[in-house]
C-alpha cells in the first residue's frame, strides 16, 4: 500500500501500526459500526460483505496481502459500509482512525496515495456493478466469475489452472445468487467440459465457451 513513501514516511506509520494474527472467521468490523480505524492485509484474505434486512449476503470483494480493508470509512468518520471477515487466517496492520489522520495531514504523498486507492476501489465497484447490473442469468455471472477468477489469481501464461478455495456459497455470495444455483451451473459447466475441478483447483478447459455464454446472453446492437 505504502511502499513508495519515503524512508520517514513509512517509520511513522510503523509506530502507528498494530500487527495481529486473526484465525479464520475473524471479524475485523461490523457494517454500521463507528470506524475505528484501517487493516492493511499482510497476507491472506478478508472477505467485504453486505446485508439486506432480510439477511441476504452479497460478497462485494475479497482483500488479500498488501490490500486495505475500511479505509473509506476511516477516512470519512462515516459507519463501516460493509463487514469484513478473515476466509482464512490472516495477518494484518491495525491502524488507529486519529493516528492515522493526523498522519496524512503530516505526509502529502501518503494522502495522495490514499486518493488514488479510494479511486480504485470506486471503479472496482463499478465493474462489479456492472457485472451483476447487466448479467442477464446466473449462468452468465458464474461465467464472468470464474473467468475474472482466473485472469486475476491464475498464471500469466500456459495451462489455465488456478487455486479456488471458495465454497459454493461464498461464490453465491459474490455473484447474488444461491448456494443451489452456483452447484448445479458448476456441474453443468463441468458436463459440457468448459471447466475442470481437481480439489480445489479450477481448471478452464475452454475459455472460449465460457466467454461465449457472456456474448450470447447479453443484448443486440
Amino acid at each position: 500500500m505504502f511502499g513508495d513513501l519515503s524512508e520517514d514516511a513509512l517509520k511513522t506509520l510503523a509506530s502507528i501500526s498494530i500487527p495481529a494474527t486473526y484465525p479464520k472467521g475473524a471479524v475485523l468490523f461490523v457494517e454500521g459500526e463507528a470506524p475505528r480505524g484501517l487493516f492493511v492485509i499482510s497476507s491472506g484474505r478478508a472477505k467485504l460483505s453486505t446485508s439486506s434486512p432480510e439477511g441476504k449476503k452479497i460478497i462485494l470483494r475479497l482483500a488479500e496481502r498488501g490490500q486495505v480493508v475500511g479505509l473509506a470509512g476511516t477516512i470519512s468518520g462515516k459507519p463501516y459500509a460493509v463487514t469484513a471477515e478473515s476466509l482464512e487466517e490472516i495477518q494484518a496492520n491495525f491502524i488507529p482512525r486519529q493516528p492515522f489522520l493526523q498522519f496524512l495531514r503530516e505526509h502529502g504523498e501518503a494522502a495522495l496515495r490514499v486518493a488514488q486507492l479510494l479511486g480504485e476501489v470506486v471503479h472496482a465497484t463499478y465493474d462489479d456493478v456492472r457485472t451483476l447490473g447487466l448479467s442477464r442469468s446466473a449462468e452468465e455471472k458464474l461465467a464472468t466469475f470464474l473467468l475474472s477468477w482466473m485472469d486475476q489469481h491464475g498464471p500469466k501464461r500456459g495451462e489455465a489452472r488456478v487455486s479456488l478455495t471458495l465454497t459454493h456459497e461464498e461464490i453465491a455470495e459474490m455473484i447474488g445468487a444461491t448456494r443451489e444455483t452456483v452447484t448445479r451451473l458448476l456441474t453443468d459447466f463441468r458436463k459440457r467440459q468448459l471447466i475442470q475441478v481437481e480439489g480445489s483447483n479450477l481448471v478452464i478447459q475452454n475459455r472460449a465457451g465460457l466467454e461465449g455464454l457472456i456474448r450470447s446472453q447479453r443484448p443486440a446492437g
